[in-house]
């Protein structure tokens, strides 16, 4: 029994000390000491980009006066009252070839009207919508030569409003001319950007769109 006993005993240690030993056997993993994992922190979330809003549409500009001049306009002439005019309003000019006038608004009163020369039939003055891209007090055309005082530059090939002896009978090469006094008032009641819109027969009423 004793020999048995120690049989069985020796086996059991055997079989103890291949478990003990197997882990540090070839191709085995190496048990290591685990560590705790320290959590990282919540990254900060970027504030989401901000859309930047649309531009505000320009208000409808309508008219709410018009000069009363009942002998009307004849060449050379003009009139300019500012008078119960809004001073810091949005000045549009309005020119109709077909009535030969121009009519100066701010914030909707009409302030100044003149008659006007415009473009022969070989170089007529173009009709639509023009922003004022230049102002030029003492300009000269390189084109032709000639004097444009008050200069406000409509396109880039030449058309502009400008001051002018409007006499009847007369035109120009495309430009819009106006009695020189007239030019001056004007040069100094508009800004570059300021809309110019050349129509043919278009005649305003109060209350009536005017951009």
């Amino acid at each position: 029994m004793r020999i048995v006993a120690l049989v069985v005993l020796s086996a059991a240690l055997a079989v103890i000390g291949w478990a003990v030993a197997a882990p540090y056997l070839s191709g085995a993993p190496a048990i290591v000491d685990a560590k705790p994992v320290l959590a990282a922190a919540p990254a900060k979330r970027a504030p989401p980009a901000v859309e930047p809003a649309p531009p505000r549409p320009e208000p409808t500009l309508v008219v709410k006066r018009i000069l009363d001049i009942p002998a009307g306009i004849g060449f050379g002439e003009w009139v300019w009252n500012e008078e119960g005019a809004p001073p810091g309003g949005r000045v549009v000019m309005t020119v109709d070839l077909k009535a030969q006038t121009i009519s100066v608004f701010r914030g909707g009163h009409e302030i100044g009207t003149a008659a006007v020369l415009y473009g022969a039939d070989d170089k007529p003055t173009p009709l639509g919508r023009y922003p004022i891209l230049e102002k030029d007090r003492d300009h000269v055309s390189n084109l032709y030569g000639a004097p444009m005082p008050y200069m406000l530059r409509l396109t880039m090939d030449g058309v502009a409003i400008h001051g002018s002896d409007v006499k009847y009978g007369m035109a120009t090469h495309g430009c819009i001319g106006v009695p020189t006094p007239f030019a001056a008032k004007l040069f100094e009641a508009v800004g570059k950007s300021d809309l110019v819109i050349v129509t043919q027969g278009k005649l305003l009423k109060l209350g009536d769109r005017i951009a």
